[in-house]
């Protein structure tokens, strides 16, 4: 086995405006504890006092405020670009041994110093065949242009599950499967459940202002029930997109302990995404015992099969109808909660630290920078 570099220092991507932060600490931790100091290049907003302070405390983790522009979010294809060289002289100047990037097209149009390995959590072109559907706009056709360029431009291409990887190679025509490495997170502390909860209701968590994450079919199937169905997150998103909540019960976007005392209560989860390249959220909910309800998409198949009650994504009524059954059925609720806790065991931090590090060392290996 290819050791690493002694020392070796890593620079990753990120955003701060939802689960790739998440997963860029949590893989920054671990891989503190295998003597691996990493840099994080924030792209787009700064990081709330509150996430900033979470990373502060990653042993090693340096901060780095880049103010370039998402991929999702600039305005031109140039932006884009001129982003991937900032990138490109950041890892020169910080004399790094090797990149992460968490969008890979960033990998598009610039010379790196060291290799690349980039990693999709979502893309536009496969959000779109999921939610809509038919032929891309122009402003996702030049994004998906850059995005295709950076995976065939990276030495390695990874995706968070097996169904995200197929259906990627699949739109962007790739020579060869992307590496798969689930992700991990790791269990929360145990905390009291949330003193002000209902004694039973329902709950969904996430960017709820995504299309993609079919907000508007819970919505309607709240509308169909005695039993609260609670929303954490926030309804309006950086892009300008927002959803509106006319049944369910939304609460705003809640900080990590909120969050956890209302998984505490082991509500029913639900995720009716169309869209779901792997989900943390769920995984969140699962590694505190949550009963899940999901929608029926090759993802969350992949993840949870045999773990979950699966309904189609649109369809209101199925949904209604899971979560009425789970509601009057504690038995049923205490045994889905308890394989959903025992499939969750196997998407630990360490596990997918593992499968980064063997990324890696595949990459440095072959001594080729994209």
């Amino acid at each position: 086995m290819t050791a690493l570099p002694k020392g070796m220092r890593l620079l990753m991507t990120s955003d701060a405006a939802g689960g790739v932060w998440t997963y860029a600490l949590d893989l920054a931790e671990g891989l503190a504890g295998q003597g691996i100091e990493v840099v994080l290049a924030v792209l787009g907003p700064a990081p709330a006092p509150a996430l900033a302070a979470r990373a502060a405390a990653v042993p090693g983790l340096r901060l780095r405020i880049t103010d370039l522009p998402l991929d999702w979010l600039a305005a031109s294809p140039g932006e884009v670009l001129d982003a991937a060289s900032a990138i490109a002289e950041l890892a020169r100047t910080e004399g790094v041994d090797l990149i992460h990037l968490n969008s890979p097209a960033h990998a598009a149009g610039a010379t790196f110093p060291v290799p690349v390995v980039a990693v999709s959590h979502s893309c536009v072109a496969t959000w779109w065949d999921a939610v809509r559907g038919g032929e891309l706009p122009e402003d996702f056709a030049w994004r998906t242009d850059l995005v295709r360029r950076g995976m065939l431009g990276a030495s390695a291409l990874v995706m968070p599950s097996r169904a995200f990887a197929e259906a990627t190679a699949r739109r962007y025509g790739l020579p060869r499967p992307p590496v798969t490495v689930y992700n991990g997170r790791r269990a929360a502390p145990a905390v009291e459940p949330a003193p002000d909860a209902p004694p039973l209701f329902a709950l969904t968590a996430g960017r709820l202002w995504d299309e993609g994450k079919n907000l508007g079919t819970l919505d309607r199937a709240a509308a169909r029930l005695d039993l609260p169905v609670l929303a954490a997150g926030d309804l309006s998103g950086p892009n300008g997109a927002r959803v509106e909540a006319h049944h369910l019960r939304p609460l705003g976007q809640l900080g990590g302990a909120e969050l956890a005392g209302l998984l505490a209560c082991r509500p029913i989860y639900v995720s009716l995404a169309l869209y779901e390249p792997f989900g943390l959220a769920v995984t969140e909910a699962a590694q505190a015992g949550c009963p899940l309800v999901l929608s029926d998409i090759p993802g969350l198949r992949e993840l949870w099969e045999g773990t979950a009650l699966f309904v189609p994504a649109r369809d209101e009524e199925a949904a209604a109808e899971a979560i009425e059954r789970l509601s009057v059925n504690p038995a049923e609720r205490a045994r889905l909660g308890a394989a959903a806790r025992d499939r969750a065991s196997r998407y630990t931090v360490e596990a997918m630290v593992q499968g980064m590090l063997g990324v890696y060392r595949g990459v440095l290996a072959q001594g080729i920078a994209a």
